[in-house]
């Protein structure tokens, strides 16, 4: 691993438009996802309301098994060229200002706000300034209320910014095994294994995918689906999903450095789009709601669902980069200026949409009409707000 991730590739000088256009559809996949979350899954939401829909429960599965991973490996493809290009110390200044600053931000403001909100209106406890919430009960500094409701407490979580914060986990990681590489390099000469030289072909991507599935499954038997937990006492991660983000980041930096993307045949790419599709096509039709669907255990249901997933994971994720190279790879004005703020509209999205949910809450609307007009609007209102925010002096450089 040491010598894929430090050996140099060949100058790319073309700039990859189709991986912009891939992250832009992602970063509003991930806006419509929590725009159902009022209206679909069971787990804990800023909103709560008597609208339900079962279809958006199986979306929301269908989008959790790869959204997220799919991100990771986009971002994950680009950190090898900027590490080469700034330098170690350069690279993780970069970093911690380009991420660890919006996320601090972010986590110090958006996140208590949404929280507050949240108290005021479902908790049923007597009215409290922001600022005495802020202090007893999201960073735990008062007493445990009684009959405390949760999901956690103190309130302190990150929401949607664990993304960020994982991010950078992973860039911190993948500056240590460089640097291990380096002094593995002067120590002994390091031959990179065949197989991470060549293509990756069906088979070796079927192995990956069963290998993945195995732990995943040996991970949810301790720690089903939406269960986060604090590793290191600070880092907000799902256990459930952690391997496929680790696997799929990795993936990523040896993608770029045996340049995968460029060189992956079609008929692999549409062939696992196929299998995604097909997938996506039977959990549409039976729903999430069945015997063979379970988020963790030692069980069957719970094997079949790890393997199901990750097989759509893989399928959409490699179906989708083959789609777009070969298909979406033009560009204009609009999809530049979306795709330099695609960090910015995931960073601000969430409290816009929980807004537009809270206004839409009488509205009597059929829900899923109710969570159109949340969706359309919160992608085209956080786009707007997004790129306006990038052109504000000094936030550039940061979002």
């Amino acid at each position: 691993m040491a010598s894929v991730i430090d050996e140099c590739p060949a100058p790319r000088a073309q700039h990859l438009h189709y991986l912009d256009n891939l992250r832009i559809v992602m970063i509003l996949m991930v806006v419509i996802h929590h725009a159902a979350q009022a209206y679909g899954p069971a787990d804990w939401w800023y909103v709560k309301g008597d609208q339900h829909a079962p279809v958006l429960v199986t979306l929301s599965a269908v989008g959790g098994a790869f959204r997220m991973s799919l991100l990771f490996f986009v971002a994950a493809f680009f950190v090898p060229r900027a590490a080469d290009r700034r330098g170690d110390w350069g690279f993780l200044r970069g970093r911690l200002k380009r991420l660890g600053i919006p996320f601090l931000v972010g986590s110090a403001t958006i996140i208590p706000t949404l929280m507050y909100v949240y108290y005021r209106e479902y908790r049923g406890y007597p009215s409290i300034s922001f600022p005495r919430y802020y202090l007893d009960v999201f960073l735990g500094f008062g007493p445990r209320p009684a009959g405390w409701s949760g999901p956690i407490w103190p309130d302190l979580q990150f929401g949607h910014l664990w993304f960020i914060q994982n991010l950078l986990a992973f860039s911190a990681l993948y500056l240590l095994f460089h640097w291990l590489g380096g002094l593995l390099r002067r120590a002994r000469p390091i031959t990179t294994p065949a197989r991470l030289i060549r293509i990756p072909d069906n088979r070796s991507l079927v192995i990956f995918t069963l290998t993945l599935a195995a732990v995943v499954f040996l991970v949810r038997i301790w720690y089903p689906l939406d269960q986060w937990v604090p590793l290191f006492e600070f880092i907000q991660a799902e256990p459930a999903r952690l391997a496929q983000y680790v696997a799929f980041f990795t993936a990523g930096v040896i993608a770029y450095r045996r340049d995968w993307l460029a060189r992956l045949p079609r008929s692999t790419g549409y062939t696992w789009l196929a299998i995604g599709v097909a997938l996506t096509a039977v959990l549409l039709w039976t729903g999430t709601d069945t015997q063979l669907f379970a988020p963790g255990g030692a069980s069957w249901a719970s094997a079949y669902w790890s393997v199901t997933e990750t097989f759509l994971c893989v399928g959409l994720s490699l179906g989708l980069l083959t789609l777009f190279r070969d298909a979406f790879a033009g560009h204009n004005r609009l999809t530049r200026a979306m795709a330099a703020s695609s960090y910015t509209i995931y960073i601000i999205h969430l409290p816009i949409v929980v807004a537009l949910q809270f206004a839409f809450a009488r509205a009597g609307l059929p829900t899923l009409a109710t969570f159109a007009a949340v969706a359309t609007l919160g992608m085209v209102i956080s786009v707007a707000v997004a790129v306006t925010v990038r052109r504000l002096p000094g936030l550039r450089t940061v979002l």
